[in-house]
């Protein structure tokens, strides 16, 4: 044993040699053990094995499960739409939007072929999208609620008061045009179709209140509105049949026909 001039024994001196053997021990084996796997994971691959997936493989697929969760719910929800109204309806997806960057279109995968016609509601797994418009042979035109020359009449969850919300365009959220000032309507109200057009069918959700302004000095109030539905991101929607609306409105009579019933009962007069 090494003694110090003072007499005392130097224990301490082996130690950092033994901790650097050992280190040096750990690296050698941990070098052979990935050395081995190295050689392992050829030989397993020409045998058929698949090798173990590693977290960094794995990320995209964890990455990818809430959207894919997601994405099933929603087509949950339209499949239960469509037995709600009888299969009247048929799933479609959207191709692309419309060229034209002041209108709010979009054209989706079926048309005449799958019995598609001008007029029936469309919607996703939140509410209203808009309506068919235009029918080709493998695909159809919806022009969305947003746009500028689009209608729906709504009703106030709540109250129940009767409005007509209208699009108004690209980056611009719908509105309630026609409201009294003193009508029973407030922020955060929910909008349903009211079913009066014979276009939309009753109590599909279209839009929530998010501002009112009833001093404007008009007749009316200016309420804005958020559509609750994804009318710029969703890729499947639902195409209602035109008999899960309300039946066609009678057509009015013509200027003539009621010229000559009223000469004809001032007649029998």
């Amino acid at each position: 044993m090494t003694t110090h001039d003072s007499g005392y024994p130097l224990r301490s001196a082996r130690r950092p040699v033994r901790a650097r053997a050992f280190r040096t021990a750990g690296a050698i084996a941990f070098s052979a053990l990935i050395l081995s796997l190295a050689a392992a994971l050829p030989a397993a691959a020409d045998a058929g094995v698949p090798a173990p997936a590693t977290p960094v493989a794995q990320a995209p697929v964890a990455q990818a499960f809430p959207q894919l969760r997601d994405e099933n719910e929603r087509l949950k929800t339209l499949l239960d739409l469509q037995a709600r109204y009888g299969n009247t309806g048929r799933a479609v997806e959207v191709l692309y939007t419309g060229r034209d960057p002041f209108t709010q279109k979009v054209f989706v995968n079926k048309g005449l072929q799958a019995g598609l016609a001008p007029g029936e509601a469309v919607l996703d797994d939140r509410g209203v999208v808009g309506q068919v418009t235009r029918v080709f042979p493998y695909m159809a035109e919806v022009t969305l609620v947003t746009d500028k020359d689009q209608a729906v009449p709504v009703k106030v969850e709540r109250s129940g008061v009767r409005s007509v919300l209208f699009g108004n365009g690209t980056g611009r959220a719908p509105d309630l045009r026609f409201t009294a000032p003193t009508a029973d309507v407030r922020v955060g109200d929910r909008l349903l179709t009211s079913g009066i057009d014979g276009t939309y069918p009753p109590n599909l959700p279209v839009a929530e209140v998010v501002d009112i302004e009833r001093d404007t000095g008009q007749m009316f109030a200016r309420i804005a509105t958020r559509p609750l539905s994804g009318v710029d991101r969703s890729q499947y929607l639902l195409v209602l049949g035109q008999a899960a609306a309300a039946p066609a409105r009678p057509e009015e009579p013509a200027e003539s026909d009621v010229v000559k019933r009223g000469r004809g009962r001032g007649r029998r007069g």
